[in-house]
């Protein structure tokens, strides 16, 4: 039986957490490190050149917290890897798309994943749901971690699903707030200088003791490309946002739930930005749609086997909620490399390791 993906624990200094972080998972940091530096060199990207944008970074986070740069250099000691090997597994997104240095590679985004949000009403076991399918590359599969960071500094403990050798991606925090994020692209993407590297957004929002900072963190920060967010809290409230690097644009729940993909859904969004995302993921808008169905077909008692159901849809196989591995650009495959379920409220996620080929959710706790 699959095994799952490790439980890391970390505590301590930024850099103590780091090096902890590194050692437990050497291979999976390694493993991290070299799939991004074969996708920059499948994209015509020299070391030389990785690791000089990989440091043109280190501004930008230090100026955003010193200590995650800290953390960093922990994590490089920790597994054995440079830390220009760290910062680009930590700021992949900005460093595989985001550079001049990598021409025409922006015309093959390709990233994927769906999220949705239960809330208490609709919930079979009154608490709030939150949900998420991972699809990313396929050797992530062999990368990915449990990872739980503890006495941070008076900020909460966190319980988190990342690649080894990252800050975080998504999960929830000992003060009830929970977050998942999915990629969005638009037209106002990757212009002017990098900026805050979204990775370390998501880390920064579950390190908020409320709803009310995290979001106004995230209004006070500007990103070098789109994401959407979301944002939950355990006692019953949950906000999805639609982040471009200059602009948010915020959707609530509707018939207590909350269903993104991979395109952009507010309206004020479609009207004021161009969807670059849609010619190489146009899957994402039955994905959202069906996903919504299921949940609201199950009339206000969403249970975890809905839940599990709705992202185990096969429809349109393999580009479904469920992503079998598939071709991707780049002589890649991607595939759902996790199904994550969270119940913020009892601090405690399952999830479930190549879902496509087995849905065996393992239980972690905070």
């Amino acid at each position: 039986m699959d095994a799952g993906f490790p439980l890391v624990e970390v505590s301590g200094s930024p850099y103590e957490r780091g090096v902890q972080h590194g050692r437990a998972v050497p291979s999976r940091v390694q493993g991290s490190v070299a799939l991004y530096r074969d996708q920059l060199a499948r994209r015509g990207v020299s070391v030389a050149t990785t690791n000089m944008l990989a440091r043109n970074v280190v501004p930008k986070i230090c100026a955003f917290d010193e200590t995650y740069f800290d953390e960093m250099k922990g994590i490089a000691h920790g597994a054995g890897v440079s830390i220009e090997d760290v910062i680009l597994v930590n700021c992949r997104t900005e460093m595989m798309y985001g550079h001049a240095a990598l021409g025409a590679a922006r015309a093959a985004l390709d990233d994927g994943c769906t999220g949705l949000i239960v809330m208490p009403a609709a919930s079979e076991t009154g608490r709030l749901i939150h949900a998420h399918n991972w699809d990313w590359r396929d050797a992530c599969v062999d990368t990915g971690i449990i990872l739980k960071v503890k006495k941070n500094g008076g900020r909460p403990d966190m319980l988190m699903f990342t690649e080894a050798g990252t800050l975080g991606r998504h999960g929830f925090n000992e003060a009830g707030l929970s977050l998942s994020g999915n990629f969005l692209t638009s037209d106002r993407d990757y212009k002017g200088d990098a900026d805050v590297p979204l990775g370390l957004i998501r880390r920064k929002m579950l390190e908020n003791e409320s709803m009310t900072s995290a979001m106004r963190m995230l209004f006070e920060t500007r990103r070098f490309c789109s994401n959407n967010l979301m944002l939950a809290h355990a006692e019953g409230e949950a906000v999805n946002f639609e982040c471009a690097p200059d602009e948010v644009f915020w959707i609530t729940p509707e018939d207590n739930i909350l269903v993104h993909a991979n395109h952009w859904i507010s309206q004020p969004a479609r009207a004021k930005l161009v969807d670059l995302g849609l010619a190489t993921t146009p899957d994402s808008i039955y994905r959202q749609r069906r996903v919504t169905e299921t949940l609201l077909a199950a009339n206000g008692k969403i249970g975890w086997e809905v839940v599990k159901n709705a992202l185990a849809d096969e429809f349109g196989k393999p580009e479904a909620v469920l992503s079998w591995p598939s071709q991707a650009p780049h002589n890649s495959v991607s595939c759902t490399v996790a199904t994550t379920l969270m119940d913020p409220g009892a601090k405690t996620m399952w999830v479930a390791r190549k879902p496509y080929e087995s849905r065996n959710f393992i239980e972690y706790r905070l």
